[in-house]
């Protein structure tokens, strides 16, 4: 892998949570998402107030084994801090290769205990660790044991039904060695349409004396701020909310034009899979353009064509055109009207 400057010891998320506190708010988090917290999405949130970026989690079995799978799974260069990697795995010897070969390009790893999509709890990773408190604070204490404080360690959970087994496998991490644990406020059955359970999340945060994230419904952020005084907790995570609206932390409602701008350069400049980048901008103008133009977005087969679609459209300036990312409005061709 290619050597980078040494990470700065001020991104790591301890001082980060430290820093925020000093300064009486919360640390805004934007966590791991399957493909999509990649490079380009990573550069982007970091404009508008995003001061922990995840990346997607990584299998560390095919990651360790794999030069093809490294290559894909991360890439990441100077300016990409700070950065937490989440890893999937279940057993010990992975985890420890995993750790050896990425820590110098992260500020932090973590575990990802609480992923409940059924193909990663088949086998034995994401939320099916939450049955296995041993194994799990076996894995935190091999890691802390060779590397030290050389690696900041999370693990990210979700609740049991009963909140005492969480308060266990919590304190158990805890006494391993975590740093830090982060907190989804639902079971590994509980759909994401019903509300996060926030007392539960502040149950856990007084429980244990590491710092702790919470998870859960965080779209805006008033929500953050709101999240933040019923838990206690030392950061917010957002998930659905910040793939939506990357600029959620900087406190707009949705996201600006000045977003779309700057997340279509860092997709072409890094190199982001198409149907990737079609996705991000989908998310992001779904319900901000008309459903014609949405569909037409839609239809749009290689980027070549979904650059011409914008500059048909839209007025997207490129890095070098005076005020580049700065707009908040759409900025159309046509007026609004005649695009309904």
């Amino acid at each position: 892998m290619t050597q980078l400057t040494p990470r700065d010891p001020e991104n790591n998320p301890l001082r980060i949570f430290q820093r925020c506190k000093a300064e009486g708010r919360p640390a805004h988090i934007a966590g791991p998402m399957v493909r999509y917290s990649k490079l380009p999405f990573r550069a982007l949130v970091r404009h508008y107030n995003c001061d922990i970026v995840y990346s997607p989690m990584i299998l560390a079995r095919e990651f360790v084994r794999n030069g093809i799978a490294r290559l894909s799974d991360f890439t990441t260069n100077n300016f990409d801090a700070p950065l937490i990697v989440q890893v999937g795995t279940n057993n010990v010897t992975d985890l420890l290769r995993f750790v050896e070969m990425i820590h110098p390009y992260v500020d932090a790893i973590g575990i990802n205990c609480g992923c409940p999509i059924k193909e990663q709890v088949r086998e034995g990773i994401g939320a099916a660790l939450m049955s296995e408190p041993e194994l799990v604070a076996t894995m935190v204490k091999a890691v802390k044991d060779k590397f030290g404080s050389k690696v900041t360690l999370e693990t990210k959970i979700r609740i049991h039904p009963d909140i005492e087994e969480t308060i266990a496998f919590v304190k158990k991490v805890e006494a391993a060695g975590a740093d830090f644990i982060t907190v989804h406020g639902r079971t590994k059955s509980t759909r994401s349409s019903q509300p996060a359970n926030f007392d539960a999340i502040k149950t856990v945060k007084q429980a244990v004396s590491i710092p702790v994230v919470a998870n859960g419904d965080c779209f805006s952020l008033e929500d953050c701020n709101r999240i933040a005084k019923i838990t206690g907790c030392d950061g917010v995570m957002a998930v659905r909310g910040i793939l939506a609206n990357p600029a959620l932390f900087a406190g707009y409602s949705k996201a600006p034009w000045g977003c779309v701008e700057r997340f279509v350069e860092y997709a072409t400049a890094f190199g982001l899979p198409y149907r990737l980048t079609q996705h991000h901008l989908a998310c992001m103008l779904e319900g901000q353009i008309s459903k014609a133009l949405y569909k037409e977005l839609m239809e749009c087969k290689h980027l070549a064509q979904l650059i011409d679609f914008f500059d048909e459209h839209f007025i997207l300036k490129r890095p070098w055109d005076e005020g580049f990312g700065q707009v908040i409005e759409i900025q159309y061709r046509v007026s609004r009207e005649i695009r309904i």
